[in-house]
C-alpha cells in the first residue's frame, strides 16, 4: 500500500519516490548517495507524514555528507527567508535578471495612463524589455492566486506605451508576475487566456525560477549553512543578498562580528556555491 503524505497547501497524495530522486540529483548529490538516502527515509514514512518532515530528514542527511549539495537542496526554503518586507526578494530577482543580461532597477514609480505604479523591478536590454511584480510568500502552501493575476493585467493595460527608463530600448514588451511558492490553477488558465507571463518556483515547466536560479548561479545568502539565521538578518539588511556578493566582498562579513576561523568557513562555502552551479 502506497503511503499518503501531506503538502504544504494541507491535500495529500501518494509518496513518489521519484520526486524525492530528481530534487537530490539537482542538488548534485550523486547516485550513491541518492540510493543511500532513500534507504534511510522510506522505513520512516506513514500515512499523513508532512513534506516539510521528509525534505527536513533528507536535508539533515546530506548536511551530514556536504554542506554545498545540501544548500542547493534547501533553496526552497530558503526563499522563504528572504523576508520580511519582501524587498531582498525582488534584490534577488533583479540579481538574477542581470545575470541573464538585463540592465535592472528595483522599487520605482512608472506613471500609468489612468494612475501612478509602483514597479518592483524593471528589465531591459536591446532586443527586450520587461517589469516584473514579486510576489512574496513567508512560508509554504500560499499560492497566488486569480486575484494577483487579474490585477497584475490592469497594471499591464494601463502602462501600455511606458517606459522604464530613457532610450529606446526601454520600451515595456513584457509584464511578469513572480512568485517564491506557486500560482492557483484557476490564476495559470488566466494567464495563458490572456497571453500573460507568469514565474514561479515550479512554472513553466521548462523555465522555472527554481531552474533559472540555479542556472545562474545566483543562490540566496539564506541556503548556507555558515551562517546563523542571525548573521543572515544582519546581512540581508546590509543589503547582502546572494552568496556571490561575499566572495566579490568579504569584507560585507565584518558586519556579523564573527571571528577568523568562521568567516574562512563562510566564504568557503560560498566559493563552493559560486562554483558548483
Amino acid at each position: 500500500m502506497s503511503v499518503l503524505v501531506t503538502k504544504a497547501d494541507g491535500t495529500t497524495e501518494p509518496f513518489a519516490v521519484e520526486k524525492l530522486q530528481r530534487s537530490l540529483r539537482r542538488s548534485g548529490a550523486n547516485k550513491e548517495e541518492i540510493q543511500r538516502i532513500i534507504h534511510q527515509i522510506e522505513p520512516t514514512l506513514h500515512d499523513g507524514v508532512r513534506t516539510q518532515e521528509i525534505y527536513a530528514h533528507a536535508f539533515s542527511l546530506l548536511r551530514d555528507s556536504d554542506s554545498p549539495i545540501a544548500a542547493r537542496y534547501s533553496l526552497r526554503r530558503a526563499l522563504f527567508g528572504l523576508g520580511p518586507t519582501g524587498f531582498p526578494f525582488e534584490d534577488l530577482l533583479s540579481r538574477l535578471f542581470a545575470a541573464e543580461g538585463y540592465d535592472t532597477k528595483v522599487r520605482l514609480i512608472l506613471p500609468g495612463r489612468c494612475v501612478s505604479h509602483e514597479i518592483d523591478i524593471a528589465a531591459y536590454k536591446p532586443e527586450d524589455s520587461f517589469v516584473a511584480e514579486a510576489k512574496f510568500h513567508a512560508r509554504p502552501g500560499i499560492k497566488s492566486d486569480l486575484e494577483v493575476v487579474m490585477y497584475a493585467y490592469a497594471r499591464d493595460v494601463d502602462l501600455k506605451g511606458v517606459r522604464s527608463c530613457k532610450g529606446d530600448i526601454c520600451g515595456i514588451k513584457r509584464y511578469v508576475v513572480v512568485t517564491n511558492t506557486k500560482f492557483t490553477e484557476t490564476a495559470i488558465r488566466y494567464a495563458e487566456c490572456m497571453n500573460m507571463e507568469l514565474l514561479s518556483w515550479n512554472y513553466p515547466e521548462d523555465n522555472n525560477l527554481h531552474g533559472r536560479i540555479e542556472r545562474a548561479g545566483i543562490y540566496p545568502i539564506t541556503v548556507m549553512q555558515t551562517l546563523s539565521p542571525t548573521h543572515k538578518r544582519i546581512l540581508l539588511e546590509q543589503g547582502v543578498v546572494i552568496c556571490r556578493d561575499l566572495v566579490e566582498k568579504p569584507h560585507l562579513l565584518r558586519h556579523c562580528h564573527i571571528g577568523t576561523s568562521k568567516t574562512e568557513a563562510v566564504l568557503s562555502e560560498a566559493r563552493q556555491l559560486c562554483a558548483a552551479h
